[in-house]
């Protein structure tokens, strides 16, 4: 791949990890515990993957500072807002997937 091919693949990265964030920030009625045990990561998980990318590129991002650019709001107040309590089966369907 050339430097410039390359370039443009990162843009396109870039911009298709915008539109994951535009498209979750709409979707706030899914939760956290739905998107663990349909596709296996969730908003938490996007957090902790981009404070770590941050790190690799020798970038100062805590995981506070993730949640916030992935949440779009400091997360505790996403958490107030827009987290519901997960239901037995929504717990029981992520225990057995964690095992």
């Amino acid at each position: 791949m050339q430097k410039g091919d390359e370039l443009q693949q990162e843009k396109i990265e870039a911009a298709v990890f915008r539109r994951l964030l535009s498209h979750l920030d709409s979707r706030k009625d899914v939760q956290n515990i739905e998107l663990m045990n349909l596709a296996g990561f969730c908003r938490n998980c996007l957090s902790k993957w981009y404070a770590a990318a941050a790190e690799e590129v020798g970038v100062s991002v805590d995981y506070d500072q993730a949640r916030e650019r992935i949440y779009g709001m400091p997360y505790s107040e996403w958490k107030d807002l827009y987290q519901k309590e997960a239901s037995p089966d929504q717990l029981a369907k992520f225990d057995q997937q964690q095992k």
